[in-house]
């Protein structure tokens, strides 16, 4: 009897961690170079379209999807400081305000520049960068960021789903 009871529970156990690995499968390994290199020179790319202003050839790199997503600065009060920019039409839109307050410099920190598998068919990259805008009240000064990027493949090819653009706030002075 006992040692049917520990057989029942051995099968119960077995079973179980079957059911756990089939319904929550195991994270891809670490990202294999292609897909690092590739996504790291799209990340350059958008780097210098957006430095040349170039808002047709940014948006061709947004996933064509409702879906897509720019976070940036907002100018509208009733969207708050920063706001999700939905869909292709609000992003092009977005960027074509930015582009039109005044020179736009993005100058990232490529030996930061960080790329991760999600699954084989999303990358997430990460970037510290200093920005110089005039949009929305800031003053043209450069400003430190964080630049986050979900990208999303497409056939062979890699583009944004989400592009999510934070102020870093400035450090508190020490008082003592």
């Amino acid at each position: 009897m006992k040692n049917a009871l520990l057989a029942a529970a051995f099968f119960f156990a077995a079973t179980l961690n079957t059911s756990a690995a089939l319904a929550d499968p195991a994270p891809p390994g670490p990202v294999d170079a292609q897909t690092l290199e590739t996504v790291k020179t799209r990340f350059h790319h958008l780097m210098d379209l957006a430095n040349r202003h170039d808002i047709a050839a940014i948006n061709d790199m947004f996933w064509q999807s409702p879906s897509a997503l720019l976070v940036a600065k907002s100018a509208v009060p009733s969207e708050g400081n920063w706001a999700g920019f939905w869909g292709n039409e609000a992003i092009d839109r977005k960027l074509h305000d930015i582009a039109a307050s005044g020179p736009v410099v993005l100058k990232p920190d490529y030996e930061k520049l960080k790329v991760v598998e999600l699954t084989h068919e999303v990358a997430e990259s990460y970037a510290p960068l200093n920005i110089t805008v005039s949009y929305a009240g800031q003053d043209g000064t450069p400003k430190p960021f964080l630049l986050i990027i979900d990208w999303l493949k497409i056939g062979q090819d890699w583009q944004i789903a989400s592009e999510i653009i934070l102020p870093v706030p400035p450090v508190p002075k020490q008082t003592g």
